[in-house]
C-alpha cells in the first residue's frame, strides 16, 4: 500500500503548515491568473513554467520536513536555481507533448476537445453527451500518461540531482514504470479523495439545503484543501524512489527570519 501511504504523508506533511502552504498555492494561482492576462503568450506561459513552479512546493515540502518555516516568496526559487534554464527546456516540453496530446482527441471527438481548450468557450451541456467530448479527453489522457510518467520526477532531478534533461525524462519515466503498483494505488486514492469525496458532499449539501451557493461556499475550500494536499503528497513519491535530496535550492535571499 506504498501509493496511499504517499497520500497519507501528503497530509502529514500539510497538516505541519496548513496556512502557509495554503499562501503559496493562492500566490501560484495569483501568479497564474496574472500571466493570463498577457495576450498570446498568457496561454503557454502557465504550462511552460509549471516545472520551475514545481519545485517551489517541492522545496516548501522539504522546509516542512526539517521543521523550516516557509512563506510565499518561496515561489520564486526555482527562477534561482542554477537548473533554471533547464527547468524551461522541461516546461517547452510540458507544453508540446500536452499540444499533441489534446490534439490526438480529435481523432477520437473531431475536434471538439481542441476546440474547446483553444477556444476556452464553454459548451452547451445539451450537446456535451452527443460531441464525444468524453471520449476524446479519455483518449487524450491515455497519450499523455508516458509523458506524463516521463515528466514526474524530472523536475526535482534535474534541480536537485543535477541531471541533464533527458537523462532526468529517461529515470523518471523507469522509475515510475517501476513502481507502478503504488502509482495506481495511488491515483485511485486521488480519484476517489478529490472526484467521489466531493460529489459524496455535493449530494448530501443538495439533499439537506438545496443551494447552489451554499453548495459552492461548502466545495470550494474543500477542493482547495485537497489540491494543495495533493501538491504536497508529490514530495513522498519522490523521497520513497530516490531519497531526501541532499542538494538543496538556493532560497530567496530576502526571505524573513523564522
Amino acid at each position: 500500500m506504498t501509493g496511499w501511504l504517499w497520500v497519507k504523508q501528503g497530509f502529514g506533511l500539510f497538516k505541519k503548515q496548513p496556512a502557509e502552504m495554503l499562501t503559496l498555492f493562492f500566490a501560484y494561482m495569483f501568479l497564474n491568473m496574472s500571466m493570463g492576462l498577457i495576450p498570446v503568450a498568457g496561454q503557454f506561459l502557465p504550462l511552460l513554467l509549471v516545472p520551475v513552479f514545481a519545485m517551489s512546493f517541492m522545496q516548501a515540502c522539504r522546509q516542512v520536513e526539517v521543521g523550516t518555516r516557509i512563506y510565499p516568496n518561496l515561489l520564486l526559487v526555482g527562477f534561482r536555481s542554477p537548473a533554471l534554464v533547464t527547468l524551461l527546456k522541461l516546461g517547452v516540453l510540458y507544453l508540446l507533448t500536452a499540444t499533441l496530446a489534446i490534439a490526438a482527441s480529435s481523432l477520437i471527438d473531431d475536434g471538439v476537445f481542441w476546440d474547446f481548450v483553444m477556444s476556452q468557450k464553454p459548451i452547451d451541456p445539451k450537446t456535451l453527451p452527443e460531441s464525444g467530448m468524453f471520449w476524446g479527453m479519455m483518449f487524450s489522457g491515455l497519450v499523455y500518461l508516458p509523458a506524463m510518467m516521463a515528466f514526474w520526477y524530472a523536475a526535482p532531478l534535474i534541480a536537485w540531482n543535477k541531471m541533464s534533461l533527458s537523462k532526468a525524462v529517461f529515470y523518471s519515466f523507469f522509475a515510475v514504470w517501476r513502481a507502478s503498483k503504488a502509482f495506481s494505488i495511488y491515483g485511485l486514492a486521488w480519484v476517489a479523495l478529490g472526484v467521489v469525496l466531493p460529489l459524496l458532499i455535493s449530494l448530501v449539501v443538495a439533499l439537506i439545503v438545496g443551494s447552489a451557493m451554499a453548495l459552492m461556499i461548502i466545495l470550494m475550500p474543500v477542493s482547495v484543501v485537497l489540491t494543495v494536499i495533493m501538491y504536497c503528497s508529490f514530495y513522498p513519491t519522490y523521497v520513497d524512489v530516490f531519497g531526501k535530496p541532499e542538494q538543496e535550492m538556493q532560497k530567496p535571499q530576502d526571505q524573513p527570519a523564522a
